[in-house]
């Protein structure tokens, strides 16, 4: 399952807030074996928002937004989202129930639109805010307050789907451009993915669609490299 992330929002741009969402949200998918095919940020503007929207909705089998939910002017995304789609915003009366027991932001007379939603959108609980999500044909909009997001993630964690991967990793003290070819050997002789991350030594991560490969792929690295004890 091919997935994309938008993450909406002024704050992640600029690098007054840093996008742990994203990361978190690809840690997750990927142990589902799920794959991310791009992470995107946008500011909290409806047009920036609907474009990137519909376009990674063409391109990938669903699509995660998080970011910008709620009553304030800048929470524009559920209308951004509505407009990819081409549905409109309209109230939602699991959602308008849900809040009104729930309580939230103070309101003046009407309906906060905060639990306006798209036309036909599956109405997703916050359990840990007030800001309703929702599921509307295969984009996931979901808060961009980190425990509201997981939260809200675990509801619907199980429709992400794909192959179970695993993995092991092999810390190599030794340049990753003397490592390149037996990196390539070793997807040569292995049914295996390699990545290679320089840092405090080269974090080499193996993974493959059974324990015993990637397992047998780690050893014959470790044999064939000057590793660090891990």
């Amino acid at each position: 399952m091919r997935i994309a992330i938008v993450s909406v929002g002024d704050e992640l741009l600029v690098g007054d807030t840093v996008n742990t969402n994203a990361a978190w949200l690809g840690e997750r998918l990927d142990a589902r074996g799920a794959t991310v095919e791009r992470v995107t940020t946008v500011p909290d503007r409806l047009a920036d928002i609907a474009q990137v929207v519909n376009e990674s909705l063409a391109a990938s089998d669903a699509v995660i937004v998080t970011g910008g939910l709620g009553p304030t002017h800048d929470d524009v995304t559920m209308e951004g989202v509505a407009a990819a789609v081409g549905k409109s915003l309209e109230p939602h009366a699991e959602a308008s129930a849900w809040f009104a027991d729930r309580g939230g932001y103070a309101a003046d007379d009407g309906e906060p639109r905060t639990v306006e939603l798209p036309s036909g959108a599956r109405f997703l609980p916050n359990d840990e805010g007030v800001a309703p999500g929702a599921v509307v044909e295969s984009v996931y909009v979901l808060p961009g307050v980190p425990a509201e997001m997981k939260a809200m993630f675990e509801r619907v964690e199980s429709e992400f789907t794909g192959t179970e991967t695993y993995v092991e990793h092999v810390l190599v003290d030794e340049p990753e451009s003397a490592l390149a070819d037996r990196l390539v050997d070793l997807q040569r002789r292995f049914d295996v993915t390699v990545g290679s991350y320089p840092g405090d030594g080269v974090r080499v991560k193996i993974s493959a669609t059974d324990p015993e490969t990637a397992s047998e792929a780690a050893g014959w690295l470790r044999e064939h490299a000057t590793v660090v004890d891990d």
